[in-house]
């Protein structure tokens, strides 16, 4: 089997947890056999923290992130192929309906004598709402112009595609939709579209009607929708119109460290320390992890709250400090990448994941890696998953207090979280997902 695979994140150049799933999904499907090209864009480099240097104790050993080539090099079966286009989550489209009908123009002439005119047809039919709702306002913080990249990466993906060989193409994510349908139209092979996250999971109901545009045409599209949870599939269905019997559900894993250390070596024995790490945007529920805060730092005040991450309301976060006065027990630290990842979870106590609407969460599935552990929101897809952890309503920062404060002042159950988290951790594994997608491209190729 060989899969044509389309992605815009992959290590060390990652902004979420897609970079780190597809690195997983192809290491698994190598490990299996399955031929991978995998088309990436150029890198856009995410500056790490400036003001903060996380430091760790002598004794805990630190790994540096890999480069790209090295990220791949481990793979016997995969090859990567970059193309000059430039896609950057969380960035906003701004370009005009105009430029967007010539994007889609060229991309369909790039389809050449491929393109007959029934596949021409329908691919302008697919495209035209996203252009033509262009510039709305609402939803999700993309800015620059991504829109033009995003159809430019589809262009290229499409030249790219007409001299390698492949019996599949999968698509992560809505930036490689249009190029994921334009591929498939013209080789005439199936399409699998890969959905990590939705517009309503990043913008509630203020999304942005061009993404979700580019989302339903690419799930109509293809021939089988993979959801990362049951909870997405159940908003696929209801929101974008899918066939149930078209939605499949793949759950993400973790990669296992290859000695782990399950005894807790904590930097500073005086202070506890409860960590955000994510990105720092309506989905993730940052201010219900502060306003919860508040509340811990009413009954137990030997904690730190860490909040690592970057995003739209890292402002409005510290403004919330300020008002709740609890300033001197929270750090921000920025954006974490590669060894500074390694180190945070190293001295945490605790991970809190209050998402309002998370498709999956691979940091919880890290943070256990890491022997810390963990309280996630019941609104997310890794619930689904996992049994031994805490869980909460984003909403309920009462509840969300007690636990915290639960897991730092009972060292027992701090102990059972642990032991349990480790148990939870061997039923995940890339290989186990990839056998599950293996079966899904026999079906739709066969």
């Amino acid at each position: 089997m060989r899969v044509f695979m389309l992605g815009w994140e992959f290590p060390p150049h990652i902004s979420g947890g897609l970079g780190t799933a597809c690195h997983g999904m192809t290491k698994g499907l190598d490990e299996i056999g399955v031929e991978v090209t995998f088309v990436l864009p150029m890198a856009v480099p995410i500056a790490p923290a400036s003001h903060v240097r996380l430091r760790t104790a002598a004794h805990l050993r630190a790994s540096r992130a890999p480069t790209t080539a090295e990220a791949t090099a481990q793979f016997r079966h995969v090859t990567l192929r970059q193309v000059d286009a430039r896609l950057r989550a969380y960035s906003a489209p701004g370009v005009s309906p105009e430029v967007m009908r010539q994007l889609s123009a060229q991309l369909q002439a790039s389809m050449g004598a491929t393109a007959t005119p029934e596949m021409i047809q329908a691919l302008q039919a697919e495209l035209a709402g996203a252009a033509q709702r262009l510039g709305s306002g609402a939803g999700a913080h993309y800015t620059g112009d991504l829109m033009a990249q995003v159809y430019r990466y589809a262009r290229l993906a499409l030249e790219l595609s007409k001299n390698e060989p492949f019996d599949v193409v999968h698509a992560h994510d809505w930036m490689t939709y249009p190029a994921g349908l334009a591929v498939a139209a013209a080789t005439k092979k199936p399409l699998v579209v890969h959905v990590h996250s939705t517009e309503f999971d990043r913008s509630g109901e203020h999304i942005n009607q061009q993404v979700y545009d580019i989302e339903r045409a690419g799930m109509h599209g293809a021939d089988c929708v993979i959801c990362v949870s049951h909870l997405t599939r159940s908003i696929v269905a209801a929101r974008y119109g899918v066939p149930l019997e078209k939605l499949e559900v793949v759950y993400n894993a973790i990669d296992l460290p290859d000695e782990p250390d399950w005894e807790m070596k904590p930097i500073r024995q005086d202070e506890k320390i409860v960590l955000f790490l994510g990105r720092v945007t309506m989905q993730k529920g940052p201010e219900y992890f502060l306003r919860a805060a508040k509340k811990v730092l009413e009954k137990f005040t030997n904690v730190r709250f860490v909040m690592a991450g970057s995003g739209d309301m890292i402002a409005r976060c510290i403004q919330e400090v300020a008002e709740l006065r609890i300033g001197q027990y929270v750090t921000f630290t920025g954006f974490l990448r590669g060894d500074d990842v390694n180190r945070i979870f190293q001295m945490a106590d605790l991970y809190v994941m209050p998402s309002v609407s998370e498709p999956f969460g691979i940091a919880p599935l890290e943070a256990l890696s890491h022997n810390v552990p963990v309280i996630i929101s019941k609104q997310s897809g890794v619930s689904e998953v996992l049994s031994h952890v805490l869980k909460v309503d984003f909403w309920d920062i009462d509840e969300m207090a007690n636990k915290i404060l639960a897991v730092l002042r009972y060292p027992p159950l701090h102990r059972t979280l642990r032991q349990h988290g480790h148990i939870e951790l061997q039923k995940l594994s890339w290989r186990d997902s990839a056998q599950k997608l293996a079966c899904i491209y026999g079906r739709v190729a066969g």
